[in-house]
C-alpha cells in the first residue's frame, strides 16, 4: 500500500462555489499512517515504492499546492533503501520505511531551518530531538513544509508564494502549520508534524478536515530550544484519523536533557479504543479577550451545535458554560509571543528580508522582553487557576476552533500591520488561550459549509488530559466518519 495523492469524485452540493473545491464519495483509498506501517511490515510493498510515490505526488502538486519548503528526494530515497534492507532482515519499528513530513521550524540534519523566512540559511548539523525520535521510530522524512514567517499568521504565504488549501485552491489551508496540513489533506504524506503557538496546528486542521493535536506543554521536546516562544509553542501531529495522530504523538513524545517542561508521561494511543464514559461537556462560544470586533460565522455555530448534539446522543451531558478567561490572559500572551519573535529575528541571516510586519512585531518584542515578560510568566499560575476553575464542574470544554471558514489565500497580502491583526483576530480568536495555559486541545473535523469548505471544533482539556481528549475524539470519529472525506485532486 502506498501514499496516493487522491482520487477524482463527485462534488457534493455547493462544492463548486469555490475554485477547485470538492470531495470524494463515501470511502477513500488513501492509506492511514498505521496502514502504511502494516503494509511495509507485511511485505506488501517496499519503502522505496511508498516514498517514491510520496515524492512524486509532492513534485506534481508543488507548482499549485505549494506545500513544501524542502523536498529531500535523494536523501529520502537512500533512507528508504536502508529501511527496506532492515525490513528484509526482520527488523520491525512502528514507522519503519513510512514517509513523514515536518514543518520548517524543525531541525533536520543537512537541511536549513528557515521557518518561513527568505534568505540563505545554513544547513543544520544535527537533528532536533523530535526528528531524532521520528528516525528512531523508522520514519523517512521526505521534506519540510511551508510556514508563514516565524509562524505568525493563520495564512501560509510569504516570499515563497502561497500554500493553497486542497479543498479549494482560492483558500488558505490556515497557518502557521499550513504546509503540513495541506500535505496531509492532499494525501502527499499519511501524517506530519506541525507546531502550535496560538492555534497553528488546530486552525489548519479545522480548515482542511484533519485531526490536529496540540499536546500538553513539554509533551514533545522542543530541543535544541529548552522551550519555544517562552513556553507558548509546542509540536504536535496532524493526520486524517485520531488513531494516526495519537500514534505519531506517542512516538515523538518525551523529554531531552535541558527541557524546561517535563510532564509525566502518558500513553495516548491506548485511549483511541477506550470508551470515554459519560462526560460533562461545557459548550462555550465566549470570545477570549480581543480588541477586534468578531462574530462566530453562522455555519461554524451550526457545526458546533451539531457536534454538541452528537455528544448528547452518545450519552454525554452538554451544558452551555464558559471559562472565565479574564483580561490578564491577553496581556500574558503578547509579551511571550512578541519576545519570541525578537529572539528568532536574531537567528535570521538577513533580517532586512523580513516582512515589515515581522520587524514591527520584533520591535514590540524588544520592548516587552524584560519586565513585562517576567511579569507575564509569573502571572501564569494565577491565570491557570482562574480558567481552570471550569474543570471543577466539567471534564471537557467544546468550543469553535475558528470563527470563520478558511479565508481567501491572499487576504492579508499587501496590507499593514494593524489591518493584518484585524483580519487574523476576526478569523481566529478562539485557539490561543490554551497556549498560554499549556494544556492540551484537539481539533476534530465538523463537516463542511454549504460551499464545501471544511469546518472544525476543538475539545479542550485540563493539564495532561490528552488521553481523555483522544478517547472522546475517537468516539466522535466513529460516529461522524470524517476520515472518509478527501479532496479531489486539482493540481
Amino acid at each position: 500500500m502506498s501514499v496516493d495523492t487522491g482520487q477524482q469524485g463527485a462534488h457534493e452540493p455547493g462544492a463548486a462555489a469555490h475554485e477547485g473545491s470538492g470531495r470524494t464519495g463515501d470511502t477513500t483509498t488513501w492509506p492511514t499512517l498505521a496502514e502504511c506501517a502494516r503494509s511495509l511490515a507485511a511485505g506488501d510493498t517496499t519503502s522505496v515504492a511508498m516514498v517514491t510515490r510520496s515524492l512524486d505526488a509532492i513534485d506534481a502538486s508543488q507548482a499549485t499546492l505549494n506545500a513544501f519548503k524542502v523536498v529531500r528526494r535523494a536523501a529520502a530515497l537512500a533512507e528508504a533503501e536502508e529501511a527496506d534492507r532492515r525490513l528484509a532482515a526482520g527488523e520491525r519499528l512502528p514507522l519503519l520505511g513510512v514517509p513523514i513530513a515536518v514543518k520548517d521550524d524543525v531541525d533536520v540534519a543537512g537541511e536549513p531551518t528557515a521557518f518561513g523566512c527568505a534568505g540563505d540559511f545554513p544547513a543544520k548539523t544535527t537533528d532536533s530531538e523530535v526528528t531524532r525520535r521520528l528516525r528512531a521510530a523508522g520514519a523517512v522524512i521526505v521534506g519540510k513544509t511551508h510556514s508563514p514567517e516565524l509562524g505568525q499568521w493563520p495564512f501560509t504565504g510569504g516570499s515563497f508564494g502561497h500554500t493553497r488549501n486542497p479543498w479549494a485552491r482560492d483558500r488558505t489551508p490556515g497557518g502557521s502549520s499550513g504546509g503540513t496540513a495541506a500535505a496531509v489533506a492532499a494525501g502527499l504524506v499519511p501524517a506530519a508534524l506541525g507546531s502550535d503557538g496560538a492555534g497553528s496546528i488546530r486552525i489548519p486542521a479545522a480548515w482542511t478536515n484533519l485531526v490536529g493535536i496540540k499536546p500538553q506543554r513539554g509533551r514533545i521536546s522542543t530541543w535544541p530550544d529548552a522551550e519555544a516562544f517562552n513556553g507558548i509553542t509546542v509540536f504536535g501531529p496532524l493526520a486524517r484519523t485520531v488513531a494516526d495522530a495519537a500514534l505519531l504523538l506517542d512516538l515523538v513524545s518525551g523529554a531531552h536533557d535541558g527541557d524546561l517542561h517535563t510532564p509525566a508521561p502518558v500513553s495516548v494511543r491506548d485511549a483511541v479504543d477506550r470508551e470515554p464514559g459519560p462526560l460533562r461537556v461545557a459548550l462555550s462560544t465566549k470570545l477570549p479577550f480581543t480588541a477586534t470586533p468578531t462574530a462566530l460565522h453562522p455555519e461554524l455555530r451550526d457545526a458546533l451545535g451539531a457536534v454538541a448534539h452528537t455528544l448528547r446522543r452518545l450519552g454525554h451531558q452538554v451544558t452551555v458554560a464558559d471559562p472565565d478567561y479574564g483580561i490578564l490572559l491577553g496581556a500574558n500572551f503578547l509579551p511571550r509571543s512578541m519576545a519570541g519573535l525578537e529572539d528568532w529575528r536574531g537567528r535570521v541571516p538577513d533580517p532586512g528580508l523580513l516582512d515589515p510586519r515581522t520587524l514591527a512585531n520584533a520591535r514590540t518584542g524588544r520592548m516587552l522582553g524584560g519586565l513585562p515578560l517576567r511579569a507575564a510568566r509569573a502571572a501564569e499560575p494565577r491565570i491557570r487557576r482562574r480558567v481552570g476553575a471550569i474543570f471543577s464542574e466539567y471534564d471537557v470544554v467544546l468550543a469553535p476552533t475558528t470563527a470563520t471558514p478558511p479565508p481567501l489565500v491572499d487576504a492579508i497580502d499587501g496590507i499593514g500591520h494593524y489591518a493584518t491583526d484585524k483580519v487574523i483576530t476576526a478569523a481566529c480568536p478562539y485557539a490561543w488561550p490554551w497556549n498560554v495555559l499549556g494544556w492540551p486541545s484537539v481539533n476534530v473535523p465538523a463537516g463542511f459549509t454549504d460551499d464545501g469548505l471544511p469546518r472544525g471544533v476543538q475539545l479542550m482539556g485540563h493539564e495532561s488530559s490528552e488521553p481523555l481528549l483522544v478517547s472522546l475524539a475517537a468516539q466522535l470519529e466513529r460516529e461522524l466518519r470524517w476520515d472518509t472525506a478527501v479532496p479531489d485532486r486539482w493540481w
